[in-house]
């Protein structure tokens, strides 16, 4: 029988998930977090430290790591985990080469950084059927988000990334490169909306606003009540709500340490000469919307 696990990240609202099977004490995480703060530029590992501790705890044996996709705003925990359980894989969807090929050139990355995925110890087909020990999981491609978004469907279980969030938030944006409205309605409506009525839909975020964090609701919860796309919403309406709304966002506060570091698979910038880490920011790669409020909300920064 297998179990799910959430941890939530405060700082980023993110959602980490253990999926386990008690019985062979099999297990996969998605979606880790490495804590970063972009004032002092500063890692560290409370976020990985709590999953850690809950495999040990629970006499677990970390199989794999899964990625739904190369998130804009947290960096990804992927490393230390597989350093803190050696033989772990990390996976992610096969279509990361065309992230990993955008933003190699807007990060203006060395010749030599591969944009083929093989940073990743495997990479995942869309449709693909995968048999981690005693757990097993079917790849769904899910793009819109990013163009290699992928959810993954264990039983009757989906985690979605940034596809869909909690049915009161909505959908994930669709304004970075390579990202489409036209893309994810397609991903929700045909792919997700497509699973029987009482699969449990597990979201990457969460932005409780009055409320507790939560991190699961059904299909048909989704279908009837999501705020940015029930069933009943047409596609040219979504795209063209979805993309006003984004012109209206400004960027994740996180996205060029997270992105540059995700693409290549979670891993630090090597040291330079002088055993200093150092990250690219670029300036002026998205051009401020003329009519960008003054302030925005944490959770439209984060959306």
């Amino acid at each position: 029988m297998m179990e799910i696990k959430p941890f939530f990240d405060e700082r980023t609202w993110t959602m980490t998930y253990v999926v386990h099977d008690p019985e062979t004490s099999d297990a996969i995480v998605v979606d880790p977090v490495l804590d970063y703060d972009p004032n002092a530029s500063r890692t560290w590992t409370e976020s990985v430290d709590e999953v850690v501790r809950f495999i040990r705890e629970q006499q677990l044996t970390l199989r794999m790591v899964l990625e739904t996709h190369a998130h804009a705003d947290h960096i990804s925990g992927a490393q230390m985990l597989r350093d803190a359980f050696p033989g772990a894989v990390v996976a992610i969807g096969e279509r990361i080469t065309d992230v990993q090929k955008m933003f190699k050139s807007i990060f203006n990355l060395p010749a030599g950084f591969a944009t083929d995925g093989s940073q990743f110890d495997r990479l995942l087909k869309a449709g693909e059927e995968v048999q981690v020990g005693s757990l097993s999981f079917t790849v769904l491609p899910t793009p819109g988000h990013t163009p290699a978004c992928v959810s993954y469907l264990f039983g009757d279980a989906v985690f979605t990334g940034d596809a869909l969030f909690m049915p009161d938030v909505g959908t994930g944006r669709c304004d970075f490169p390579g990202g489409s409205a036209d893309d994810l309605y397609h991903s929700v409506t045909e792919v997700i909306y497509g699973l029987p009525d009482q699969t449990r839909v597990l979201v990457g975020h969460d932005y409780p606003d009055n409320r507790e964090v939560a991190w699961e609701a059904t299909v048909a919860e989704h279908r009837a009540g999501n705020v940015a796309l029930p069933a009943s919403r047409s596609r040219e309406d979504f795209v063209a709500w979805r993309n006003r709304r984004d012109a209206s966002l400004a960027a994740p506060r996180l996205l060029f340490q997270s992105v540059q570091v995700n693409i290549d698979a979670g891993q630090l910038p090597d040291p330079s000469d002088n055993e200093i880490r150092y990250l690219r920011i670029p300036l002026n790669v998205f051009r401020p919307k003329a009519d960008r409020e003054a302030t925005t909300t944490l959770e439209e920064v984060s959306k």
